[in-house]
């Protein structure tokens, strides 16, 4: 069956992207009316690479050590953004910081799935296992991940939707990890995409307001 209107996505990655593969198979069964038209990564050896490969998207290595700066790097995602008319930029496990400018020219537009209830455990250092190690180390009671638009800073911008997990007896960072990846991110994630590209995502005053039954708490 065609969709119609889909939304395009670009997919930022730095890693295995298997965030990216959940959004893809949520695609694959129609729950999100949109289409990946490609990835970049930050990584020229992310299995993230052989996922898009493997589906005919085009992809694409922006890897920090080839250009002059981060500057440089960030108006070449820019330039494929743009020639892949990108409705949503999905930052799925991308490890680099993005320039103003980019944030500027996309706004409301960039989402990021950060593996912690923000604000908590997040900003500067907080990424990948140092966010579970952390957790663990304050002796939280749960943890888990969230949904927010990009802002200025690091890992702000508005919350669009949250998903928990109990932190257990026991529990060592990579456990933590692999709960909350397969049961919040690899479900939140698509769930928050299939909003966004039918339109049920808005900004008011500053606040997320979804027209769809799904929790922010």
């Amino acid at each position: 069956m065609k969709k119609t209107n889909p939304k395009n996505l670009v997919v930022l990655v730095s890693g295995g992207g298997s965030n990216m593969a959940a959004i893809m198979e949520s695609i694959d069964r129609g729950e999100i009316n949109g289409e990946i038209k490609a990835v970049i990564s930050s990584n020229a050896e992310a299995y993230a690479l052989t996922r898009a490969h493997e589906r005919g998207i085009p992809a694409y290595v922006c890897a920090r050590a080839d250009y002059e700066n981060g500057a440089e790097r960030d108006r070449e995602i820019l330039r494929i953004c743009r020639e892949a008319r990108a409705d949503y930029v999905l930052l799925a496990g991308y490890l680099g910081i993005l320039s103003g400018f980019f944030i500027e020219a996309y706004p409301n537009k960039i989402v990021n799935i950060h593996p912690a209830l923000l604000p908590k455990f997040g900003g500067k250092g907080f990424f990948g296992i140092h966010v579970h190690e952390a957790v663990l180390a304050a002796g939280e009671t749960e943890s888990g991940a969230t949904v927010h638009f990009v802002g200025g800073g690091i890992d702000d911008g508005a919350i669009i939707a949250q998903g928990k997990v109990e932190v257990l007896q026991g529990d060592t960072p990579e456990e933590l990890q692999k709960r909350v990846l397969c049961n919040v991110e690899h479900k939140l994630f698509p769930q928050v995409v299939g909003l966004l590209c039918a339109d049920k995502v808005k900004i008011k005053d500053g606040k997320v307001v979804i027209d769809n039954n799904i929790s922010k708490e």
